[in-house]
């Protein structure tokens, strides 16, 4: 008998592949998602731990693609969700096509949005369920030469605080934010920053990251930053003015910046 059922998103590699991971070794039925073929391998590796799963290949930076990954879910009552689909653009705002950062937009905010939506309308009506949602400290930080990315967790970030207190009466249902720091994925490659200082430090490990977040999420946490740097990093960005922080961030994203 399977656990319960879990949904997956951005599940082809890094953190989402990880959380995926986690969630088949512990016995979930998973739907994993992400908008590139890879996800079919993803899906055969989590497969050996003996679970079922369903591998859905959709673009979740529209309506059409959420509801593409809700219709193979089909009547199942889903237990857990971990929105974690998302991608950064980097270099200056001014310089980039409409078409890229709009996508950017449309993943880590309306896809997102969509789909918590959806998913949270029957946990609340049942008062039962879990999400963890990728939310990241990059939204504490205006984001020289990441402005867009770090807009968007910015809205993640305070849109998972709201939706969280209006929910509150319904404590069956948990909303988790996990919020990492620059973390070892594919994400600076695809984000275009690798001569950036930050797309060439050291990194968090992406499985430990998604541990993090899997068990702050199964305890109902609110929030957990993983990392102690980025616990750090997230207290001086409280305390901090935002010109201050577009210039730290332009020193760590500005193109370039990998040969200081």
């Amino acid at each position: 008998m399977a656990h319960g059922f879990a949904i997956v998103t951005g599940a082809s590699t890094g953190i989402g592949f990880e959380l995926a991971s986690i969630a088949a070794e512990e016995g979930y039925d998973l739907l994993v998602v992400a908008d590139e073929a890879l996800i079919e391998a993803a899906a055969a590796d989590f497969r050996q731990h003996g679970t079922e799963v369903t591998a859905v290949q959709a673009d979740l930076a529209t309506i059409e693609g959420v509801d593409r990954l809700l219709a193979a879910a089909g009547s199942r009552q889903i237990d857990i969700v971990c929105a974690n689909a998302g991608h950064g653009l980097g270099r200056a705002f001014l310089a980039q096509q409409v078409a890229d950062w709009r996508h950017v937009i449309d993943t880590n905010i309306t896809g997102t949005v969509y789909l918590l939506q959806k998913v949270l309308q029957p946990m609340v009506a049942r008062n039962g369920g879990k999400v963890l949602v990728t939310g990241s400290i990059a939204g504490y930080m205006p984001g020289a030469f990441n402005a867009v990315y770090n807009g968007t967790k910015a809205f993640i970030d305070n849109f998972t605080d709201a939706l969280r207190n209006e929910i509150k009466d319904s404590d069956g249902v948990t909303l988790t934010t996990l919020m990492p720091g620059a973390t070892d994925t594919e994400f600076f490659e695809r984000a275009d920053m690798l001569d950036t200082k930050v797309g060439t430090q050291d990194k968090d490990d992406a499985a430990k990251v998604a541990r993090d977040g899997w068990d702050a999420m199964l305890k109902g946490d609110k929030h957990i930053v993983s990392g102690w740097k980025n616990k750090i990093q997230k207290a001086v960005a409280n305390v901090t003015p935002a010109g201050a922080l577009a210039e730290m961030h332009r020193d760590m994203a500005e193109p370039g910046t990998a040969d200081d």
